[in-house]
This record gives structure tokens, C-alpha cells and sequence, in this order.
């Protein structure tokens, strides 16, 4: 408590904040009276005493201030105006700025909210009881811990328990061949009788705790789920804030608050729903006259539902506004040099959403605090994916665009299917897995560059997970295989092992530092008996699938983290590429030319290869292209850097097969890093 004092406080005001944003936000639209008044009286007084009792006094003035812009619509029948709303709003913003100054991560010291003008007094309102208590995600997280590790104990006095049958058996077998008539037999037979009582006493006590554990570790998961109309507040204010930026009307409606997921993933998505919410209003939803002129209501909708669908929660944001033109991605996909005029030509209305959700093209001409640097494509892209999860996205032009985001409930405590290949142990989510089958040598088709099976009438990879799990004697032929169907987003693949073992509920733990980026990894979990085993990505292994089995051996032979290769006759660069990726954790390679990085590629496998464009002899664009065509490191992903920022270089860069393209003249240190973690962890 010393090293943060305000954890507490942060957490129990930002939820009368959140509570206060809420009734303000209802005031604006009408549907708050007197008694909406109260309740934000009572949360306002809350936040007072809170911050008092914490020594901020700039937050006890903004909320004394909320409580006398409040106090003379407390009586019954009071008439409230949609315009109070504004300056409460105003203030709230300036508690959260407060609270996020007191985070021990930012700058330290008292909260700065601006001063108020004092206006009269409101009588105190008495808090309500205390009904609950706040919990840290990370004290959470080692209560799941802990339960984990009694899990694994307990594990051990039941192989105990193995040991005391043995007791049993031997006192069987000495009483059995003593005389009857000695007392030493009598003796033996309670012996036997004593340890037969204490064994099933303790079995029973043993799988009593075991099954209480189980229970214990589903409560306790539980209470790390939030509903999902915790964010609500947050996304209705981005949305209002943006419509009166832009002189827009909206309205906005959400749905399915009461699904339930996991804090980490529900915070994370919040983030990037407010991009898609501003993108909705900046670039869907039309002016008002215009809207009219089309026959549209004049305030726009922009809605967001939520549901279930299975072991993962879909949120889906959509709106009513003028949707995605294709006419206008082509021509800034040609203007940034994403594609050629000739490509753009003949793209299809599915392509044109993908090269929006792939490339971050934007179609706003002019950069405003809303919109304009495809910022919010790019965070969404890598929250999904950090997540595990897939994006949809669907336009209607005229009618409005919808953007589908489905990802896991949680990313930590989940329903595994336990795989066994080679004696080791693999668990893998259980929601990914489609079918289960059983699968003979004769089954697979094999050709050149990947085996595949028939899985109803649909030719699909097939991958034996030894030869991506770098376990030994993979290359052997097995006579047949327990295989299961596994998803990705659109694709699937066949995953071959010696046995499916059944279903388990883990706690997932990210990968040790050391091991770096293993794409077929999600990360590591404890059987019952304590020991780690790897939890796969779905999304690594059929990547892996579709890759061909060459580069799926190439991969399991290589170390745990392949280095990143740069290639660049640039000391300077070189060194700071270096000095940036191994103090991120990276290991790194160096080449000086193309010729040199072509030989160092095919003799060492690599994670990523960073190459600049200018190099005498073989440039980067020779080189890429020709590691793209190789049937091995064609599976390897590539960054191009370069100092000149043209359509045409990108262009270029673009069709050699680069994933992405640095100019040095720009160059960030945290988008750099990003980037690479985007394409290879």
C-alpha cells in the first residue's frame, strides 16, 4: 500500500466517475429527472469523501462543483435541462485527468483539475453501505496462482495415497503368512484394518478438497469477468463527443451489457471499439441536411450489440451512415502506393473491406483529432490479434458499415483439449477445435510442399504437430494419427497426434522471456502433477499448416527464437536496429549486402528479415523477392527500411512480398517495435 496509496482510490473513483458519466450522459438525451439527480448527488458526495480521506483536494472541489451544479434539481417534479449535462461532463474530465496523474506509472504528485468557481452549498448526502469489495486483476491472478499450485500438491498425496495402498498390500501379505495362532498375525491383520480405514478416509478427504479446489478455482475465475456494459459509458461519450465535433447528431444504442468476459480482454476492446465508434462518425454518418436529403432520420445511429456465441463474445458496431465507397479506398490504396492502378481496377467488393482492415487506408483527405492516419485500423488490428480473436467487416453503401469483433471470454483461465505426441503433452483451446477424427497413412495426399485430407469433400492441411513441436523422431512415418479439425479465423487445418487425452480447464501463463516468440505458442500451463506444458495457438498452427511442411520443419529445427537478419550496408543503421531489437529481447543477425544476407538466410533459419532498399550489388527489393520465391525462406516475413518515402518504392516494396515499409527519416522507436511484434510476436 505504501508504494501506491491511491490504488484504491483510482479503482473506487473511477467507477463513480463511469457512474456520473452515465446519468449526465441520459440528462442530455431527456430521460433524466429528479430522480436521476440523487443518484448522482449521492455518487458526487461519494467522490468528495473519497478524495478528501486521500489528501486530493482538486477532485473534492470538482465534485463539491458537480454537487452544486446538481443541487437545485434534487426536488421531486424539478424540470432538469439537457444542457446541465456539459459541465458536468467537463468536470468528470478533469477527475479522470486527476486520476490518471495519481497512477504510479505516470507523473507523480497531487491531482491538477482545474479550479471551480464556488456557487452554493447542497447538504451532504450519507454514502449507501458498503455492499462490495474492489479486488486488483493481479491479486486475482495470484489467487488463481495459488489455487493451481494446491492443485498440484494435492496431486502428490494422491501418488502418496498409491504409496500407502502398497503399505496395505504388504500388511496383507505378512498376515497371510504368519501361523494364525500367533499374536504377531492378530497384529498384521490390524495393522492391515488400520491402514486400509486411513487410505479410504483420506482418498475420500482427498477427492473431496480436490473437487472444493475446482469449485474454488471457477469462483474465483469468475470474479474476473466484468459485464460487458462496463464500457458502455465510455463508448456513448466517445460518440457523442465526436458527433459534436463534427456537428453531427446521433444516437446511440447498446445491447447485451449482461455477457460476461475477462477484465483484460473487456479493457482492451474498449480501446479499440473507441476508434471504431469515432471512425463510425467520422467517416459514415452524414451531416444532417444531407442525411434528410436521402431520406434518412437527422440524427444518426450508431449502435453496438453484444452476444454470445459459444466460448467467445462478439462485439458488433455498426451504424446507419453512408458506408464503405470503393471508388474512394482505390484511389487511396494507389495514392499511398498499397496497390497499382491496374491492381485497383479489379477489385472486388469483398477485397476492397479486406485492403481496408489489412492496410489501414484511409479515405479521409484531411488529419483531424477524429480521424485521418488510420491509427484506429491498426490499433484494432493489433488488439485482435494480441487477443487471439478475428474481425469481420461488412459495408451496404448508403446504408452503413458494420465491423464484427469475436474474441475469447478469457484469455487466461480456459477449457483445453490435452493432445499427446511423442510422450510430451500439448493442450490446445478447446473453442478452435471443429471435429475430431481418426486418420490412416492412407488418408493423406502428399506433394511437394504440404500433406492434406479430405474433410468433407474439402481438401484441407494437414500438419502432424510432432514436426512443428520439434520432437524427436518426427520424420518417422506414422501407421495412423488422432487428429483433430482446427480454426482460424476463415481457415482450418487438420493436426495430427498419438492421442487426444481429453478436456481440462487451465490457467493460461504467458512464455517464460527466455523462450522468446514461438508462433504455435499461446503459452505455458501446469498439469495436475505441476509439471508446464504448452498451450498452442491456433492461429500459429494453421498458419504453420498452410505454410507447407518444408518451412513447418525449418521452423521446428530451429532454435526457440530464430534471430532477426538485417540486412543493411549502413553501420549506423545497423547498429541501431541492433541496439533497439536485442534491448527488446530480440536475437539478431548481421548482414552488410544482399549477396551476404542471401547466404547467411539459407544457412540459419530466421524470424523476420529487415532489409534496406539502397545496397549496391543486390538490393532490397532483389533480395525480398528472391527469399519470397525460396520454397523455405518464403515463409520468413520482411520489413523493408528505407530513406526515401515514394508511392512507387512502396509500391515495389509492396510487390516483392515485403509485409511492411520503414522510411528512416520517420523512424519511431515504439511503431518500429510494434510492427515486429505484429508479425512475429
Amino acid at each position: 500500500m505504501a508504494r501506491d496509496p491511491y490504488k484504491y482510490f483510482r479503482v473506487e473513483a473511477r467507477e463513480l466517475v463511469e457512474g456520473l458519466a452515465r446519468a449526465a450522459l441520459a440528462i442530455e438525451k431527456g430521460t433524466g429527472g429528479s430522480e436521476r439527480v440523487v443518484e448522482m448527488l449521492r455518487l458526487a458526495h461519494t467522490l468528495k469523501g473519497a478524495a478528501r480521506v486521500v489528501k486530493q483536494p482538486r477532485i473534492a472541489e470538482a465534485a463539491h462543483a458537480v454537487e452544486d451544479l446538481l443541487a437545485a434539481h434534487r426536488d421531486p417534479g424539478s424540470a432538469v435541462e439537457p444542457a446541465l449535462a456539459e459541465p458536468i461532463l467537463r468536470l468528470l474530465d478533469g477527475v479522470s485527468s486527476g486520476l490518471d496523474a495519481l497512477d504510479p506509472e505516470g507523473p507523480p504528485g497531487v491531482a491538477s483539475v482545474d479550479s471551480i468557481a464556488p456557487v452554493a452549498r447542497v447538504a451532504s448526502i450519507p454514502p449507501e453501505p458498503l455492499r462490495s469489495v474492489r479486488v486488483d486483476i493481479g491479486e486475482m491472478d495470484a489467487l488463481l496462482g495459488g489455487i493451481s499450485e494446491a492443485t498440484s500438491r494435492l496431486a502428490e498425496v494422491r501418488r502418496e495415497l498409491d504409496d500407502l495402498a502398497r503399505v496395505r498390500q504388504m500388511a496383507a501379505a505378512l498376515a497371510d503368512q504368519l501361523p494364525a495362532s500367533q499374536r504377531a498375525r492378530a497384529s498384521a491383520e490390524e495393522l492391515r484394518a488400520l491402514v486400509a480405514r486411513v487410505e479410504r478416509n483420506l482418498g475420500a478427504g482427498v477427492d473431496r478438497l480436490g473437487s472444493e479446489l475446482d469449485q474454488t478455482r471457477d469462483r474465483a475465475h469468475d470474479l474476473r469477468l466484468l459485464p460487458a456494459s462496463t464500457v458502455f459509458p465510455t463508448l456513448e461519450r466517445a460518440a457523442r463527443d465526436a458527433a459534436h465535433a463534427l456537428d453531427r447528431s446521433i444516437v446511440f444504442e447498446a445491447t447485451g451489457g449482461e455477457c460476461r468476459l475477462e477484465a483484460n480482454v473487456l479493457f482492451a476492446l474498449r480501446d479499440a471499439l473507441l476508434h471504431v465508434v469515432r471512425n463510425a462518425l467520422a467517416h459514415g454518418i452524414e451531416p444532417e441536411a444531407e442525411r434528410r436529403r436521402l431520406g434518412k432520420p437527422s440524427a444518426g445511429r450508431v449502435g453496438l450489440q453484444v452476444e454470445r456465441r459459444g466460448n467467445r463474445i462478439a462485439f458488433v458496431c455498426s451504424d446507419d451512415g453512408r458506408g464503405i465507397d470503393p471508388d474512394s479506398v482505390r484511389r487511396a490504396a494507389v495514392a499511398r502506393g498499397v496497390i497499382t492502378a491496374a491492381r485497383a481496377e479489379t477489385l472486388g467488393p469483398d477485397e476492397i473491406l479486406r485492403l481496408v482492415l489489412e492496410s489501414g487506408v484511409t479515405t479521409t483527405e484531411a488529419v483531424t483529432e477524429i480521424a485521418g492516419r488510420g491509427v484506429g485500423l491498426d490499433v484494432l488490428r493489433s488488439t485482435v490479434a494480441a487477443l487471439k480473436g478475428d474481425v469481420k467487416l461488412t459495408s451496404q453503401p448508403g446504408r452503413g458499415v458494420a465491423v464484427d469483433l469475436c474474441v475469447p471470454i478469457s484469455i487466461s483461465a480456459i477449457t483445453a483439449l490435452v493432445l499427446e505426441t511423442g510422450g510430451s503433452r500439448f493442450a490446445l483451446p478447446l473453442d478452435a477445435v471443429r471435429r475430431a477424427m481418426r486418420l490412416s497413412s492412407r488418408d493423406i495426399s502428399r506433394s511437394a510442399d504440404r500433406d492434406s485430407v479430405v474433410v468433407d469433400g474439402v481438401v484441407v492441411p494437414f500438419l502432424r504437430l510432432a514436426s512443428v513441436a520439434a520432437i524427436a523422431g518426427a520424420d518417422g512415418v506414422e501407421a495412423s494419427w488422432s487428429a483433430i479439425v482446427v480454426a482460424s479465423g476463415t481457415q482450418t487445418a487438420v493436426i495430427g497426434a498419438d492421442r487426444l487425452v481429453g478436456t481440462s480447464s487451465i490457467v493460461l501463463r504467458p512464455l517464460p522471456k527466455a523462450a522468446g516468440s514461438v508462433p504455435i505458442a499461446a503459452g505455458v500451463s501446469l498439469d495436475d502433477d505441476g509439471h508446464p506444458q504448452l498451450v498452442l495457438d491456433p492461429r500459429g498452427l494453421v498458419a504453420a499448416a498452410h505454410g507447407g511442411q518444408i518451412a513447418a520443419r525449418a521452423a521446428a529445427s530451429a532454435e526457440a527464437r530464430a534471430p532477426i537478419l538485417i540486412v543493411d550496408d549502413s553501420l549506423t543503421t545497423r547498429m541501431l536496429e541492433q541496439s533497439i531489437l536485442e534491448s527488446a529481447g530480440y536475437a539478431v543477425e548481421l548482414a552488410t549486402s544482399g549477396e551476404e544476407g542471401l547466404v547467411r538466410a539459407r544457412e540459419t533459419p530466421h524470424s523476420l528479415f529487415l532489409v534496406d532498399i539502397e545496397m549496391p550489388g543486390i538490393d532490397g527489393f532483389q533480395f525480398v523477392a528472391r527469399t519470397q520465391a525460396d520454397p523455405v525462406l518464403g515463409a520468413v516475413p520482411a520489413i523493408m527500411v528505407s530513406s526515401c518515402d515514394s508511392a512507387d518504392d512502396r509500391r515495389r516494396a509492396t510487390e516483392a512480398g515485403a509485409l511492411a515499409y520503414i522510411v528512416k527519416g520517420e523512424f519511431d522507436q515504439g511503431q518500429f517495435l510494434r510492427t515486429i511484434r505484429q508479425l512475429i510476436g
